[in-house]
């Protein structure tokens, strides 16, 4: 028999985020097949060597005829328009159905069935996305050291920080610092600090995260305060992009700390209702990638054309 022949519209999209990839093949709200991976295994720092690790991925998976599929990859990590630019032409080398390369978070908005708003992740890491004039204008995703307030790793590095500050003022370890000393088989402050701070995972960091919740649910004042600012930071990022002039009345939202955790979500939403009232939140109740076979309308209309 023979094989069938792919729909006219048919996408490869792929949602590269933190910590795991996932790839879909479809079109609209269609997935035909799907499959994911971790992205620690296959992603570098190099859009040269990330681009030859999709090329050999998605040719394991689907086979050499996938090349000839356009591909919308919604990319954690391109933070620019030419970072975007720069990985779609890395990609143009092997895939030759058309490319197109965003920011994963960009995948949000077109996933939820919406043609314009901001979109914002809160997983392993934060940040805040839109489009202006075709360009794209972030705020936050600066990665764990530096920011990723809201996400993951970000909530960890500033419950330790809780966590430290209290013990130096001579208090005892409330449950939050209870815990943390626990999975981070620290005996005092300075072993906490030495073992936050040794990391290079933040994806491994911010699976403890988990922990956080667990202790405001045990009635760790410090654990609430942790998760209420990293609302009200998560907040910020979205304020910041309004102030730059994004014309936007929604706000889409997902990542799994966002979705799993319904305390930082109403902490966000409270937050930024505050600053902007007239502002909807959309949680994303469906996988992002499936906004990339949304963008890949544009790519097949192109093709048809």
């Amino acid at each position: 028999m023979a094989a069938a022949s792919p729909h006219p519209r048919e996408v490869v999209g792929v949602d590269v985020g933190g910590t795991k990839t996932h790839f879909a093949l479809g079109y609209g709200e269609s997935v035909t097949k799907e499959w994911t991976v971790s992205t620690p295994t296959w992603r570098t720092h190099s859009l040269r060597d990330n681009a030859v690790g999709l090329h050999r991925l998605i040719s394991e998976w689907l086979g050499p005829q996938a090349l000839r599929l356009p591909l919308v990859v919604g990319a954690h990590g391109c933070d620019s328009t030419e970072q975007c630019d720069d990985f779609a032409a890395a990609l143009r080398q092997y895939f030759v159905g058309g490319v197109l390369v965003v920011n994963d978070a960009e995948l949000l908005v077109p996933a939820a069935a919406q043609r314009d708003g901001i979109g914002l992740i809160a997983g392993t890491g934060s940040i805040a996305v839109a489009r202006m004039d075709g360009r794209l204008v972030t705020a936050g995703g600066w990665g764990w050291v530096l920011g990723d307030e809201g996400g993951a790793a970000g909530l960890v590095r500033e419950a330790a920080r809780a966590v430290l500050g209290q013990l130096d003022s001579g208090e005892p370890a409330d449950p939050l610092g209870r815990r943390l000393l626990t999975v981070f088989e620290a005996t005092d402050g300075a072993q906490l600090a030495m073992a936050v701070t040794a990391s290079t995972s933040p994806a491994w960091l911010g699976e403890w995260a988990i922990e956080i919740f667990d202790a405001a649910d045990e009635g760790s004042a410090l654990a609430v305060e942790v998760i209420r600012e990293a609302g009200r930071q998560l907040a910020a990022l979205v304020d910041r992009l309004l102030h730059r002039g994004v014309a936007a009345d929604q706000v889409v939202a997902g990542g799994s700390v966002l979705l799993g955790q319904g305390r930082l979500h109403d902490a966000f939403v409270a937050a930024l209702r505050g600053r902007h009232p007239d502002v909807t939140v959309h949680l994303l109740d469906r996988a992002p990638v499936l906004g990339a076979l949304a963008l890949g309308d544009s790519l097949t209309a192109l093709k048809g054309s």
